[in-house]
């Protein structure tokens, strides 16, 4: 398991990725309209949600890549977790959505 991205929700993706882009510098890695854009920041994807993206009720989040989401989703409300959403099938992902005992939003994913 590692972390795949660091998940931000915004309003507009095309303003968000020029205000990261331009201001510090991160490299556009991908884009998919105004849905989703993926910018590298030194190794770590810093990912831009739109608002047909954002499944994480406007949080920040860390975006886990793991091989299973289901058995994530399990593991991880055995350890405490609550389901927020999923596992659904994204554009390019299955993904699951998920608050840790302290209630912080993380996100499990796996590419399709």
């Amino acid at each position: 398991m590692k972390i795949g991205n660091v998940l931000y929700p915004v309003r507009d993706v095309d303003r968000a990725v020029a205000f990261y882009r331009d201001g510090l510098g991160l490299a556009v890695k991908f884009t998919d309209g105004g849905r989703f854009a993926a910018l590298d920041a030194g190794g770590t994807t810093f990912a831009l949600a739109g608002p047909a993206e954002d499944v994480t009720g406007g949080h920040p989040a860390a975006s886990f890549k793991v091989p299973d989401v289901t058995a994530a989703v399990e593991r991880l409300t055995a350890a405490g977790a609550q389901l927020v959403g999923g596992p659904d099938e994204g554009p390019h992902e299955t993904r699951a959505v998920l608050r840790d005992p302290d209630g912080n939003p993380l996100v499990v994913y796996a590419p399709r």
